[in-house]
């Protein structure tokens, strides 16, 4: 354990600071300042000696949490990446984008402020990059198996690196220009910058990891085509079909599912020039819905110099403090400011949009907004409480129903589940001998630790079923259903 008496001696959180909003609204650096030492060494030593660690009930990929607080209260980095690495092959994106259900689960969170287990998680993968620690770990043999694995978001890179190490052959397919999905397009650099990816496709490549990135299976290869080359398929396309919103207006200019919105500027900043971008400079911005991809949305915004931005949520506002029927350890539904939201803008909850409300050139100009009511579990526009909000461009941030499944249903014969995923069994295994499916894909829109972790169990069972035994780890069957966003 850490310092014995330490979260009787330190009792409040500390987080590092975030820029000031001025400054970072010029830029599209991170967010967060790096944390003194002092600090962080304080937090990591608030861990107790709690006897059954529920932190490693709330965290899917099972981390050491423990252990690695302590070793960081001890000063002991090079150790404590060792045993953080052991579970978690992608420390520094988790660090970064994981809403951290560990943390809700901390015994300490009881009756104080939980440690600050993502930023020890962050920090302690920080300093083993900037100190050289992170090393290739190439195979000691070959196996003269390969694997195709399609899609280079957390599952799909996950159960490469975790398969490559086993001493298969692997290539991982992208349709995109570059590694990394969503984790490269569909998430804002000022949540992660890009040499974070960079950084670990590096490590991957040196393993022996091939990428084919601008490949779209389904179209520039059959999935038939892709199965008789390799050995096994990990099909880890996430779930990438955003939900929409049939109501008349629907298909006036300026009105915008969120990812594609997201993407462009993603690729502005990587170098990309993107024709036709869509921006919110000077304009009225609004975003409907309340999650985590809406507030990347209001981020962007604010960047990209929109004159305002209104955040809608068709449900209510979420409570300030743990609601009772989400007890501890469960992952509770709070009300949360996050950095976009910190940086502006308005935030209206019991909102339903019913109507976009155009100018005679088609374009969109305002949304008619109802009071939320709720009738037989159903949230429906309650009469006589409309509203307009002025709107030159929408964004629609609803969360996503599925995978696209437009090639891989005809070609390879993989039903979908009643979920809209696609079907599998505890093993990650299809109907399709040799094909796979890991994250999203499978098991839904989720979070970015179980994508890791079922990457993880995914290709243990792949290892499995091309040596007949397995060494690789396996934290989750694919059946197992936790927390989503």
């Amino acid at each position: 354990m850490a310092d014995p008496k330490g979260f009787l001696k330190v009792q409040e959180r500390e987080l590092p600071p975030r820029r000031p909003v001025p400054v970072r609204l010029m830029d599209w650096k991170e967010v967060y300042e790096q944390q003194e030492s002092g600090a962080l060494k304080r937090q990591a030593g608030r861990c107790m000696d709690c006897g059954v660690p529920f932190c490693h009930q709330g965290c899917p990929l099972g981390n050491l949490i423990p252990e690695w607080n302590d070793l960081t209260w001890r000063g002991e980095g090079r150790q404590a990446i060792e045993r953080l690495h052991a579970t978690n092959n992608f420390p520094e994106f988790t660090g970064r984008l994981c809403p951290a259900p560990c943390e809700a689960s901390c015994v300490l969170g009881i009756n104080q402020p939980p440690v600050t287990i993502k930023q020890v998680e962050v920090s302690i993968i920080d300093e083993a990059f900037q100190n050289g620690w992170v090393t290739p770990h190439p195979p000691e043999r070959l196996t003269g198996k390969t694997v195709a694995v399609v899609g280079s978001g957390p599952a799909g890179l996950a159960a490469a690196q975790q398969l490559t190490r086993a001493g298969h052959t692997v290539a991982v397919y992208e349709r995109d220009d570059r590694i990394g999905g969503l984790l490269r397009y569909g998430i804002p650099d000022f949540k992660m910058e890009k040499r974070q990816i960079d950084a670990r496709l590096a490590q991957m490549q040196a393993e022996g990891t091939r990428f084919r990135a601008g490949v779209e299976i389904g179209r520039d290869i059959t999935w038939d085509d892709l199965k008789s080359r390799y050995d096994a398929v990990v099909v880890a396309t996430g779930a990438l079909v955003p939900r929409d919103l049939p109501i008349p207006g629907r298909d006036l200019a300026g009105v915008h599912f969120a990812m594609d919105y997201l993407v462009q500027q993603n690729k502005t900043n990587a170098g990309t020039t993107v024709d036709n971008q869509t921006t919110a400079e000077g304009k009225h911005v609004v975003v409907i819905g309340g999650g985590d991809t809406g507030a990347d949305c209001i981020g962007t915004a604010h960047r990209q110099g929109a004159l305002s931005v209104t955040n809608l949520a068709i449900g209510k506002q979420p409570p300030l403090e743990r609601p009772s029927e989400q007890p501890w350890p469960m992952f509770p539904t709070v009300f949360e400011v996050t950095s976009a939201h910190e940086e502006g803008g308005e935030r209206h909850f019991l909102a339903s949009t019913v109507e976009f409300l155009g100018n005679e050139a088609g374009e969109v100009r305002a949304l008619r907004v109802a009071e939320t009511e709720y009738l037989d579990g159903r949230r429906v526009p309650k009469a006589g409480t409309e509203r307009e909000i002025p709107a030159d461009l929408v964004l629609i941030a609803m969360g996503f129903t599925g995978p696209e499944t437009d090639t891989i249903a005809p070609q390879l014969g993989l039903p979908t589940a009643p979920s809209g995923a696609l079907a599998r069994e505890a093993d990650y295994s299809t109907n399709e001998p040799g094909v796979f499916v890991a994250g999203d894909a499978g098991r839904g829109q989720s979070l970015i630790v179980w994508a890791i972790a079922e990457g993880r169990a995914a290709a243990a069972k792949v290892d499995a079923y091309l040596e007949g035994s397995t060494i690789l780890p396996a934290p989750v069957k694919a059946t197992d259903r936790a927390i989503t966003v």
